[in-house]
């Protein structure tokens, strides 16, 4: 047992150089001899886990949806806006998210990992979606699929362009902004009265997951990267 918990903290250890490596250098500039060190673990233990840069990179982007969601919401539109707003309040603070956005998007990244996290957001999104349509929360007109394809869009378009022009400094603001603009064309006014979509949204859904400042659970944080 204690080597199976060893194994699994050298894994993550291993995981969490390589993202904040690539999220710094890219996938291409990237080096095993880059991420060992920052890994601190010998070659012997990073080729037990994984045999080349792009498992690793494989790696890094799994772990987009190893961590599970957010608290169950009865509005499954709510829920879809705290995922969000998670995820922005995230992004800034974990090069796990971050460097799985960087794989994700970056040129040539699609012949190597087919579009990394992306499909996987939509389909999560559509569901969610499909989820609050059942539900009567959104307007008769609204294609689940299409509404989802826009809102994945739309909030990696805030993401690049808050990192491309505060370094994310603005990025919950700009996410919020996202759904407060889509919000009201899809779900009906009954529900669009209740939803919270404030910026600071990210962060209050975090404490309650003790992912946040204010949680008793507060795990360690990892260093923000310098990209």
């Amino acid at each position: 047992m204690a080597r199976q918990e060893r194994a699994v903290r050298t894994r993550r250890a291993i995981l969490e150089a390589a993202a904040a490596v690539f999220d710094e250098r890219g996938y291409d500039a990237a080096t095993i001899a880059d991420i060992l060190a920052r890994a601190g673990v010998t070659k012997g233990a990073l080729y037990f886990h994984f045999s080349s840069k792009q498992e690793l990179a494989q790696g890094v982007l799994d772990e987009q949806f190893a961590e599970g969601g957010v608290p169950h919401r009865e509005s499954k539109l709510q829920e879809l806006i705290d995922v969000a707003m998670v995820l922005a309040f995230r992004m800034k603070r974990d090069p796990m998210l971050s460097a799985g956005a960087r794989l994700s998007l970056g040129p040539g990244m699609r012949d190597i990992f087919g579009g990394g996290s992306v499909p996987g957001w939509i389909e999560f999104t559509r569901t969610l979606l499909l989820q609050a349509k059942e539900q009567g929360e959104l307007l008769p007109h609204v294609d689940p699929a299409e509404t989802a394809w826009i809102l994945s869009a739309c909030w990696t378009g805030a993401q690049i362009y808050s990192q491309t022009l505060s370094d994310r400094a603005d990025i919950e603001e700009r996410v919020s902004a996202v759904y407060q603009h889509i919000c009201p064309s899809i779900a009906t006014p009954a529900v669009l009265a209740r939803l919270d979509m404030a910026a600071d949204r990210g962060e209050r859904v975090g404490v309650e997951m003790g992912l946040a400042p204010g949680s008793a659970a507060l795990p360690p944080q990892p260093q923000p990267a310098l990209s």
